[in-house]
């Protein structure tokens, strides 16, 4: 369990989406976790790309400033067949990553099979079967008709798992400095 978490700390973890964005809140006392939300936002479908992307940011921001989460964790995009898909819900994680460092919380990004791993102990596990065991671990009386606030949910639980194992595979920022120092072939 991770005990370098201080006491009242709040997890937020996101699942980046450019139709649907999840967020999970939890947060932390000693070696508990406490849900304290789960968020699922839909974006219109009928909205440009850059619009959206401008409506996640702002949507990160305003819940960001609503729980005051003290550390963020992010779903990485997989890679799939569709260049186009995996494009856009990059830009979605790049919008999300910057609200956190536009406020000054360090985000930490997990593989999907990383957070699959964490939760249920199998890297392969369907979204149902991470749902399932948040809804125990978390006793949620129901869960979403959709599952992307799960997944947020999921990262968030990943991130708590994860917080003092040493794992140096994970990317941790706590600025634009410390972004661009580990990330130097972004700059143009």
């Amino acid at each position: 369990m991770s005990k370098n978490i201080p006491d009242n700390s709040i997890i937020m973890g996101i699942d980046p989406g450019t139709n649907i964005m999840g967020f999970g809140i939890i947060k932390i006392t000693g070696k508990n976790m406490e849900l304290l939300d789960l968020i699922e936002y839909k974006l219109p479908s009928k909205d440009d790309h850059s619009v959206k992307l401008s409506k996640i940011f702002k949507k990160t921001s305003e819940l960001i400033k609503s729980y005051s989460p003290d550390l963020i964790a992010i779903e990485a995009p997989f890679f799939g067949k569709n260049v186009q898909s995996m494009l856009k819900l990059g830009r979605a994680q790049g919008v999300s990553i910057a609200a956190a460092l536009n406020s000054n919380i360090p985000i930490t990004e997990y593989s999907p099979k990383k957070i699959k791993m964490a939760i249920t102990g199998n890297g392969n596990s369907s979204k149902e079967q991470v749902a399932k065991m948040l809804k125990s671990m978390l006793k949620i009386k129901e869960l979403p008709k959709n599952l992307d606030s799960t997944d947020g949910l999921a990262a968030a639980v990943c991130h708590f798992f994860n917080f003092d194992n040493g794992d140096k595979q994970k990317k941790k920022y706590s600025n634009w400095s410390s972004f661009i120092d580990k990330n130097p072939e972004k700059l143009s």
